[in-house]
């Protein structure tokens, strides 16, 4: 398993190694031990989600409120989909910026993200079916979103992606900056702090 760190602190890329036969392929796609080594804690699962999409849809921008937040890790099962990071943390060195990984069936890379930081894809097949581990269970009072063509932000979606399909939730979502001055986003500090209490709490 093979970890690279994106632009975004607190957020890996992980490229699982696939062994096949003609049988067809086994790898280990997630692995506790090696994740918590990469991050300084372990990441406790408390729900697993799972969303199928046709192609163009656009997922997000999505995060929780700290703490306790929901740290992510993300795959795709089926087709293909480019899932993206942002940076939404206030005071943060790379705030309003975004990383992007090609999570897809045949090189089944995953994507980990730390709570606080926001969450989007785009489904580039139909049937993109995406499965989710996330640290805490989801709690609709604490969960915003942030618009995903929100310019401020400026996310790239392949021409693979073709047509784009928003919710109404996600385009009544408020642009970057508008919910940074209504106090919705979380802070590079309260992110940290709380980081370290998972640090601290797990030996490290």
């Amino acid at each position: 398993m093979q970890f690279r760190e994106l632009k975004v602190p607190h957020a890996l890329e992980i490229t699982p190694v696939q062994r096949g036969d003609d049988r067809g392929v086994f790898m280990e796609w997630y692995r506790h031990d090696l994740l918590a080594e990469q991050v300084g804690h372990p990441l406790t699962l408390r729900q697993a989600n799972t969303s199928v999409s046709r192609r163009g849809v656009v997922r997000g921008i999505h995060y929780a409120d700290i703490p306790i937040g929901q740290a992510k890790y993300v795959t795709a099962l089926r087709g293909a989909v480019l899932d993206f990071v942002v940076d939404i943390r206030v005071g943060s060195p790379t705030f309003g910026q975004w990383d992007s990984v090609l999570l897809d069936d045949t090189d089944r890379r995953a994507i980990y993200l730390a709570e606080g930081l926001g969450h989007a894809f785009v489904a580039l097949t139909d049937d993109a079916t995406v499965s989710y581990l996330v640290s805490d269970v989801y709690r609709p009072e604490r969960e915003h979103g942030i618009n995903p063509l929100d310019p401020e932000v400026g996310l790239v979606f392949p021409d693979a992606a073709g047509e784009l399909i928003l919710s109404p939730k996600d385009t009544d979502a408020p642009g970057l900056l508008e919910a940074s001055d209504r106090g919705l986003l979380p802070t590079w500090d309260a992110a940290n702090d709380f980081y370290q209490s998972l640090n601290y709490g797990s030996g490290a």
